[in-house]
């Protein structure tokens, strides 16, 4: 099995990489299924199923939808030119994707939200159409969006594993167990091995560059979101706070009678800014998700800002660890709250983040690997329960305490010798068997938890 780096962790829009990210990328690929097509479309039509539909608005994936159906993609989103799009195809009812002319498409009634029963395949499924001028269906595609940013058809979901063509590279683990078995026959760390993979697609000038580029997007990320201001989008009238918490902390620099746990509010404080930016619509990595963009970023600044002896030259080991581990819980379980609940978002990204700090901070695979299975240990059954279906209550404030985990998980893994009781392989077949026993209404439909006890107005 092999996912890279740049897999796990894509520079995105927010505020979810499943409803916002996953059905734009849908959009982009049924264009250009379109474009290969012998068919000559005259109107685009799409609706959204399952979670899709019951959280949509609130994770504005009508909007998403729309502006992938014109040619917007995540990596590249101009959000001034995305409005002035927007307004056009509602003023219009037309809409012009690159290639393909201009199309019929009225936004009040060719994109449906289904409030029926899911598609089979999974929570989070969208069709796409084509129509003849007769309003006709002349091309169809299923999509289902499975967490992170990935996008399958029906016919891939279908297919699974045994239709992906196996990746030609030195280690190609599929659990922690043969993971730490090659790193034991190689001598090599976990994320050396990760390394080695990568060299068999790319330059390490690549690689580099690229490991470069994700970690200056997540550092914006979080250095907007600690100067922004204001109240966020939606409706729940959320307040930002990253603001006022930096400048608190930062008056309290250097003050001998400064409580030992304000080391938590910094880690808090990282988190919640990049997951404030994200709510907010602006630009984030997933880690594995938008919904749990925070915390990994957060462990990683507080390691090269308040850790003695850290350095960035250890970042590329610390996102390479973490997307090993990341790969892991994608390929075996989850990395989607629609699919598992918030443990498969918020603890992926815990034990991702607990991984990379034990590992920059020397641990070997063995610490490294019981650092990944603590931080998700104790996320197990985490319900996804966002009020009004915004990626706001409880995800922002959930990210700082999942960074707090993940540092906590490293630092307790480091003081042993990697011998354990309960292995990460266990762990993640643990928050499979969950998921799938978990009740629809807490995995990302808004219709349980915390989304109907607490007042959406």
């Amino acid at each position: 099995m092999f996912l890279s780096v740049f897999d796990m962790f894509k520079v995105g829009i927010g505020p979810s990489s499943s409803h916002t990210m996953g059905p734009m990328v849908a959009a982009a690929r049924f264009l250009q299924t379109l474009r290969d097509s012998p068919f000559h479309a005259h109107g685009l039509r799409a609706s959204l199923h399952g979670s899709l539909a019951f959280t949509g608005v609130g994770h504005a994936t009508d909007r998403a939808t729309i502006l992938g159906l014109a040619g917007f993609e995540p990596a590249s989103y101009d959000h001034d030119k995305a409005e002035a799009t927007l307004a056009a195809i509602h003023e219009t009812r037309t809409i012009s994707p690159p290639g393909l002319g201009t199309l019929v498409f009225d936004p009040k009634t060719d994109m449906v939200f289904d409030y029926g029963p899911s598609l089979p395949g999974h929570a989070n499924g969208m069709i796409l159409r084509a129509t003849d001028a007769q309003g006709d269906v002349i091309l169809e595609e299923t999509y289902y969006s499975i967490g992170g940013g990935f996008v399958l058809t029906a016919a891939e979901l279908t297919a699974g594993e045994a239709a992906k063509p196996k990746a030609s590279c030195p280690y190609p683990f599929e659990s922690a167990a043969q993971m730490l078995e090659m790193a034991r026959e190689s001598g090599l760390s976990i994320a050396q091995m990760k390394m080695k993979n990568e060299l068999c697609f790319r330059s390490e000038a690549e690689i580099r560059a690229g490991i470069a580029r994700l970690w200056e997007v997540m550092n914006n990320c979080i250095t907007r979101g600690m100067a922004g201001e204001g109240i966020l989008p939606g409706g729940l009238k959320v307040r930002r706070r990253a603001k006022g918490i930096h400048e608190a902390l930062e008056a309290e620099r250097g003050l001998n009678m400064t409580a030992p746990h304000t080391i938590n509010d910094w880690m808090s404080l990282y988190a919640m800014a990049v997951n404030e930016e994200n709510a907010a619509g602006g630009q984030v990595v997933t880690a594995p998700t938008n919904g749990a963009a925070g915390v990994l970023p957060a462990v990683l600044r507080y390691y090269l800002d308040h850790v003695p002896g850290a350095t960035t030259s250890k970042i590329p080991d610390f996102l390479l660890t973490a997307s090993a581990i990341g790969g892991l819980c994608k390929h075996n379980a989850s990395i989607s709250g629609a699919e598992c609940g918030c443990q498969a978002e918020v603890g992926s990204a815990a034990a991702m983040a607990a991984a990379g700090l034990c590992a920059v901070m020397g641990g070997t695979p063995e610490q490294v690997e019981n650092a990944a299975e603590i931080a998700l240990e104790h996320h197990l059954g985490m319900t996804c329960d966002p009020v009004k279906g915004l990626v706001q209550v409880p995800c922002i404030e959930r990210n700082g305490l999942g960074a707090i985990k993940a540092v906590s998980a490293a630092s307790l893994s480091l003081r042993g010798d990697g011998q354990h009781l309960v292995s990460l392989d266990v762990c993640i077949e643990t928050m499979r068997q969950t998921g799938h026993d978990m009740h629809e209404k807490y995995k990302e439909t808004s219709l349980g938890g915390l989304a109907v006890n607490v007042p959406n107005c």
